[in-house]
């Protein structure tokens, strides 16, 4: 909670962030990130989205993600795995996952900030720049493929067959499905990064 209301009250310029963001290449797609804080607990960027750009589909093992939208206009499609902790047990396997869509929106800034949980709140997302944007993402515990949180990218597919006859499907409740198939990361798929010139965070142990 407390990560929580410290980043609901955050402003670009709290940051250091210019609103024109200038800086991004009008006719590219890569998109740019800075790493704001790093520790063990959490970690702290900023991704910067020219029109047009995409953070392809992607997800973030036993890590709780607060993402707050700080300029521009996004569109976010955001899943949760139907049967998470399968998943997570065979997280080498390539099969596709049954996943329950549950945010297909388009969000202007300025808004509230979203909490994607390990297991719930959409912690499978995608963000589709409309405009220029910059997007805050505090992530706990951060990435690290040593203790088993590695990023993993994919592709949805139509929901309308099991891929496996044995698997049971879900009864028709009103929900939207997909398969979620992992992938490589996507060719196509740029990012660079920056140095963070703005205010520095100290992070004060209770």
């Amino acid at each position: 909670m407390g990560l929580y209301l410290v980043e609901d009250g955050l402003m670009p310029e709290d940051l250091g962030l210019p609103r024109s963001l200038q800086f991004l290449e009008p006719d590219s797609t890569v998109v740019v990130y800075t790493t704001v804080y790093e520790s063990q607990n959490f970690s702290l960027y900023v991704f910067f989205l020219p029109e047009n750009g995409v953070i392809p589909l992607h997800n973030h093992p036993g890590m709780t993600v607060y993402s707050k939208l700080l300029l521009g206009k996004v569109h976010i499609k955001a899943y949760d795995l139907v049967n998470p902790d399968i998943a997570y047990n065979n997280p080498s396997s390539f099969h596709p996952k049954l996943a329950c869509l549950k945010t297909d929106t388009v969000f202007t800034a300025p808004c509230d900030t979203s909490v994607l949980y390990p297991t719930s709140g959409g912690n499978i997302h995608a963000f589709t720049a409309i405009t220029p944007c910059a997007i805050l993402d505090v992530v706990g515990p951060p990435y690290s493929k040593r203790d088993g949180r590695d990023c993993s990218y994919y592709k949805d597919i139509p929901y309308a067959v099991s891929p496996d006859e044995q698997m049971t499907m879900p009864e028709e409740d009103g929900k939207c499905y997909r398969w979620l198939e992992e992938i490589e990361m996507p060719k196509e798929s740029k990012m660079d990064r920056i140095e963070y010139l703005g205010p520095q965070i100290i992070e004060v142990s209770p």
